[in-house]
């Protein structure tokens, strides 16, 4: 008895010290910038799953002072604000595409910092949205379009035959997240399915076969249609030139999902009026917003949406379920998934 209502005592007295010194250790701060879609139940669900985490929602006039202790962020984040943050350890992007980042702060490619990003999640829309563009080419649902305005309703001759996919062949460049979904919705319309990708791909039933950006000119020709899904980098810039757009037969389709700087607009403009392309369907082109009067939006069959292909209804829950993981991930000092390579932009 004597000796339980010492231990009890000592207990009593070290009990406010241990508060204070559990108090003092330093915070692990995430912090989470304004342009984030998370609802309050998502954040309550994300502070349960990691609660040894910090997690701060700061406003935008506070975001430099909280990102200066910060070990994450979510987020994009100016480069004074990255070069502020010496204590920062990860930087999870928004999007699949990071050229914006890297470029806007050069010097996070030779830091640290790990930076992941959404080059998965981002996937099964954008693959939905190149062949809304491609059917809506195919079918001619583009001319159908135009004619409910007129009400006009043409013969099949004056409308001209739509085309079926079925036999056709279908050139994916860049085979990531976005590439793989757009090879399996193309295979399952009976296409064959060739993947111009930079890494050697495992086999998959979706892609009959695949070459390396080096044998890009000699695939080209075979090209039915052409799908523009790879990532913006040195590598990739304006990778699709007049060149690449003479080597493919006439009628070819064009489909560019990813970024505009991977493809002339120019040349495209000149290979729509040469009859080269028959039809292109665009969601990114090289100036954003594409400027009034400029040649796209008046040149051939041209069907252009304003860089929409990654959002739909089905989005936020992909992006919290990957927030959450790799914020347990980071919580745990487990390996964060979808990690950039810095040095390759992708």
């Amino acid at each position: 008895m004597k000796l339980s209502f010492r231990f009890a005592l000592i207990t009593c007295a070290l009990l406010p010290a241990l508060a204070w010194a559990q108090a003092s250790l330093p915070s692990r701060k995430v912090v989470f910038t304004s342009n984030l879609r998370l609802s309050e139940s998502d954040i309550r669900e994300m502070r349960q799953a990691a609660p040894a985490l910090n997690l701060v929602f700061p406003t935008r006039e506070n975001l430099s002072q909280e990102l200066v202790d910060a070990e994450a962020v979510f987020g994009s984040v100016t480069r004074e604000q990255f070069l502020a943050a010496k204590k920062l350890r990860w930087m999870q992007i928004t999007s699949a595409g990071v050229e914006n980042v890297l470029t806007g702060i050069p010097e996070i490619v030779q830091s640290p910092v790990t930076v992941t990003n959404m080059k998965i999640v981002q996937g099964i829309e954008i693959a939905d949205h190149a062949f809304a563009l491609l059917l809506g080419l195919t079918r001619r649902i583009d001319i159908a379009v135009k004619d409910r305005e007129s009400e006009t309703w043409r013969s099949l001759q004056q409308y001209g035959p739509p085309l079926e996919l079925h036999g056709k062949t279908a050139v994916v460049v860049g085979v990531g997240g976005i590439g793989t979904q757009i090879a399996i919705r193309a295979k399952a319309f009976g296409m064959t399915v060739i993947g111009v990708d930079p890494k050697d791909l495992p086999y998959t039933p979706f892609l009959d076969r695949t070459v390396w950006p080096d044998r890009l000119d000699a695939v080209l020709p075979e090209a039915d249609v052409v799908f523009i899904s790879a990532p913006h980098t040195p590598q990739t810039d304006n990778l699709i030139k007049a060149a690449q757009f003479a080597k493919m037969k006439a009628g070819v389709l064009f489909i560019a999902v990813s970024r505009g700087r991977i493809y002339d607009n120019d040349a495209l403009v000149e290979a729509l009026k040469s009859g080269k392309v028959a039809g292109a369907g665009l969601d990114v082109t090289a100036t954003e917003p594409l400027p009034k009067g400029h040649p796209l939006w008046k040149t051939g069959r041209v069907i252009i949406t304003p860089h929409i292909a990654g959002r739909s209804d089905g989005e936020g829950a992909r992006y919290f379920e990957l927030y959450k993981d790799n914020l347990i991930r980071f919580a745990k000092g487990e390996p964060l998934r979808h990690v950039v390579d810095k040095e390759k932009g992708y």
